[in-house]
């Protein structure tokens, strides 16, 4: 009896040994695996048609969340997921599905959140009173400025597609709160784009809120600077924010066609970004009688 029992528990602690071994097997694999990723969001940041580029990045994004699951701690994977699914919100569904895009900038945020709690600034959570969080801020460091920004990046998405929903309005503070340490440590991270958050920001809000059309012109304006004039969403922005805004017809029409006649490989490796900038600046030209 006390063999059979001895087998018993021998089996039992040989399966668990081979189930442990699997799973760490298995992990060493995703991350071995995940760091060729890397590549694959450069190949896609390097890829003109903007269609070809949307399938790619809907099938690998799913592929990640595979792969998160069976590690659910990577943070190779956490980051690739929140800046993947607030970019494709950004380029593919903010303009044609408002709803889907609140949807997939929420999933950003969300894996951004997972992400922010591996920080010793965050460890024991993100606080929701303003004052807390920006103290917590305060403990962020230049290494951690992409973490920062994409999940500010993707919390600020849905924030402009939400403006009817008070918990949205609560939120902004803290979306700038955590846009303003990127500029105080990484101002040029992005090509500048948390210039572009506070740009728009400051141009679509009325004064009474904290709008200022001049410090939306000077945020777009840094922001062009700081890429030598070459991340050209910087002037769909300013178009949208700043000269709609203003009824600035003229220089509505100079920011665009800008962005019309510059070469589509204006800013090597980052194609696809041209191609989302000149694709959303055709639209705002096919909006410009409501714009003004």
């Amino acid at each position: 009896m006390m063999k059979a029992k001895y087998w018993k528990l021998s089996l039992v602690t040989l399966a668990a040994a081979f189930f442990i071994s699997g799973c760490s097997l298995q992990k060493m694999a995703i991350r071995s695996t995940s760091g060729l990723f890397q590549y694959g969001i450069e190949a896609i940041y390097a890829e003109p048609d903007l269609q070809f580029a949307r399938e790619a990045i809907a099938a690998n994004l799913k592929l990640l969340e595979g792969f998160h699951l069976a590690d659910p701690k990577n943070k190779t994977l956490l980051f690739m997921l929140t800046q993947g699914y607030a970019s494709y919100s950004l380029a593919f569904l903010e303009d044609e599905a408002p709803e889907r895009a609140r949807m997939f900038y929420l999933r950003a945020r969300e894996y951004g959140f997972q992400l922010l709690r591996t920080l010793p600034a965050f460890k024991d959570g993100i606080p929701t009173q303003t004052e807390q969080f920006q103290q917590r801020l305060k403990h962020i460091r230049r290494k951690d400025v992409p973490i920062l920004f994409w999940t500010a990046f993707a919390w600020g998405g849905w924030i402009n597609l939400s403006k009817h929903d008070p918990q949205a309005v609560y939120d902004l503070n803290l979306v700038k709160a955590m846009m303003q340490r990127v500029l105080e440590l990484d101002e040029s991270y992005f090509f500048g784009a948390a210039h572009l958050f506070f740009g728009s920001v400051y141009g679509s809000l009325p004064r009474m809120l904290g709008g200022d059309p001049e410090k939306a012109r000077q945020a777009f304006e840094r922001s062009m600077s700081l890429s030598n004039q070459k991340f050209l969403l910087a002037y769909v922005y300013a178009a949208r924010y700043y000269a709609a805004t203003t009824l600035n017809e003229a220089l509505f029409d100079r920011y665009l066609q800008t962005v019309l006649d510059a070469p589509d490989d204006i800013l090597p490796g980052y194609e696809l970004i041209t191609a989302v900038a000149k694709a959303k600046a055709r639209r705002l030209l096919q909006l410009k009688e409501e714009l003004f």
